[in-house]
């Protein structure tokens, strides 16, 4: 009989020490392009830090900081301010906005670039109308702000990423016990010095991250820094390594982006160590809504109302205009082959994802231990990393196996096996995955970490192995977090750019590179049909997050 009994734990052992070995792999893989950047910006075939240290470097870097310091303000600024009114003030529009506010995030920023230059531009509809109205005939005549500046690129980006920083502080003020705020006005605080000195300081955490999450889509960022002529360090990537043709000193310019990414990562760890204020109330209970006076009332629907009409209304009257004008020069059998190819990678990586997330989440929880959990984390940083820096980490290993592989090949048999995974279908894919992995392993995480461990326990007395019990409890558990993690996915995918520009085949092309090609050439009308189905296709997360953040904002995070 002990023997009967001791068999299955042996069994049940080596399966859990084979999904260790797994999620290892597996964690190895998506970590390789990172490793690769390190080994070729450190070990360059040809060294040009010097030169780029004393030409290109300062002005990619300046650039860059302006930018992410422009938009780190005006997303904190509008995310936490809106956030603040629809969460904790009575005002027209309120129910509607506590979801509006959202929709931004559906719209890629290259593509509200687009639009806002063909508006603002001096041959736009804009500046036209002014100089009939006011009889001007040349631009000597009047003054209007340039949108192709860095400034301009702040605008553009604050409209469409401001999201996460309201998503995350909406969470946070939610979940704030309302008897916290009425302590706070009952000892003669007002709105305005309960905000600052009660609500701010425990929303803190979660506009870190916000803010965080919103400068990491600043970095990665190539569509808008390109057609805006701006020299970051995304565009020094490109300019370097395509242009100059040295792979080396795009290597080196991408370290210096991870080490931004670093330091985000740290600041932000370090905001979570240092928090010092916490809601000590025992029973959790939303605080009232303030009735605001005429004035305010109307102020506050105005501050909530330019967000959603400057980020996505606007943005989407133009496409939806232009979609239906040009509708027969858009439609063509290449737009149907351009959505099919944009529809499968996604869905494809969608659905990778979500596998080898919960293979690596359930290696963890099945045995843990330092190191698997260290390299599941480090396999996680892909998503902080910029498009054009997986790329580029990518391309390294993938043509170095397809040169070794060639020239092995032509020792032993004298043929040629060519590029079997440079430019390909499958490198696009790897790199989709590397980026968007995070997302699919911080939602499995969570979900299985919501599954208590006595399920668990009862299954394998019941005789189920670790395979067994994933497949009949946990994922059953958990339909709802796969399912959103995989439209999650799905829609980043449909968005991506950089990654795509510099990794997809010849004559291969998706919706994002269809109206990146376009919209850069000043046809806008001709990508409007692209861009109108890549933001229809980004609204489904925003309906998701919604609901998540009204039935509970823990979740959010």
């Amino acid at each position: 009989m002990a023997n009967v009994e001791v068999a299955p734990r042996l069994g049940h052992r080596r399966a859990e020490a084979l999904w260790q070995v797994g999620g290892l792999l597996i964690a190895l893989a998506v970590a390789l392009p990172i490793v690769a950047i390190v080994w070729l910006a450190v070990f360059p075939s040809e060294n040009i830090w010097p030169h780029l240290f004393e030409t290109v470097l300062w002005d990619y870097v300046d650039n860059t900081v302006r930018l992410m310091v422009g938009v780190a303000i005006g997303s904190a600024v509008i995310g936490v301010g809106t956030a603040w009114l629809v969460s904790t003030a009575d005002f027209p529009g309120r129910r509607l906005f506590q979801w509006a506010l959202m929709l931004p995030l559906a719209a890629p920023t290259y593509i509200v670039a687009y639009v806002y230059t063909d508006l603002l531009e001096f041959a736009g509809p804009v500046q036209g109308a002014l100089r009939e109205v006011f009889g001007w005939t040349s631009a000597r005549d009047y003054w209007f702000p340039e949108i192709r500046t860095v400034g301009g690129a702040i605008a553009m980006m604050t409209l469409t990423l401001y999201p996460y920083v309201y998503l995350l502080s909406r969470a946070a003020f939610l979940e704030q016990a309302g008897v916290t705020r009425e302590v706070s006005r009952t000892l003669g605080s007002g709105p305005w010095r309960t905000f600052l000195r009660v609500a701010l300081p425990l929303a803190r955490p979660a506009i870190v991250v916000g803010v965080t999450l919103a400068l990491m889509e600043t970095l990665n960022d190539f569509g808008t820094v390109d057609y805006f002529a701006v020299r970051t360090l995304t565009a020094g990537v490109f300019n370097v390594w395509l242009t100059m043709g040295n792979v080396g000193g795009g290597a080196q310019i991408a370290l210096v982006m991870l080490g931004f990414v670093v330091l985000l990562i740290l600041l932000e760890r370090l905001e979570r160590r240092r928090r010092r204020y916490h809601t000590l109330a025992t029973r959790h209970r939303r605080a009232r809504r303030q009735r605001l006076g005429s004035t305010a009332r109307w102020a506050a629907f105005a501050a909530c109302l330019m967000p959603v009409v400057l980020g996505f209304l606007v943005p989407g009257v133009v496409l939806l205009r232009n979609a239906i004008l040009f509708a027969a020069e858009s439609w063509s059998s290449r737009f149907a082959d351009f959505a099919i190819n944009s529809l499968l990678l996604a869905g494809g990586t969608a659905i990778l994802c979500v596998v080898l997330a919960t293979f690596l989440a359930y290696a963890v929880r099945l045995r843990g231990g330092a190191l698997l959990a260290g390299a599941a984390r480090f396999a996680s940083l892909g998503y902080a990393i910029p498009g054009a820096v997986l790329a580029l980490g990518i391309l390294i290993p993938f043509g170095a196996f397809d040169n070794a592989l060639d020239s092995w090949v032509r020792e032993l048999f004298g043929v040629s096996t060519g590029l079997l995974l440079s430019g390909t279908v499958a490198a696009v894919m790897f790199a989709y995955v590397v980026r968007f992995f995070a997302l699919s392993y911080g939602a499995l995480e969570s979900g299985l970490g919501r599954i208590k461990p006595n399920m668990e326990m009862a299954a394998r007395t019941l005789g189920a192995g670790p395979t067994g019990t994933l497949l009949r409890v946990h994922l059953p558990l958990m339909k709802g977090t796969l399912l959103t993690a995989a439209l999650l996915i799905f829609v980043d995918v449909m968005k991506e750019l950089p990654a795509t520009l510099l990794l997809r085949p010849f004559n291969f092309d998706t919706l994002a590179t269809y109206v990146y090609q376009f919209g850069s050439s000043e046809q806008l009308e001709l990508s409007a049909l692209g861009a109108l189905t890549i933001v229809a296709v980004g609204l489904v997360p925003v309906v998701l997050l919604n609901q998540a953040v009204a039935r509970d904002p823990s979740e959010v995070i």
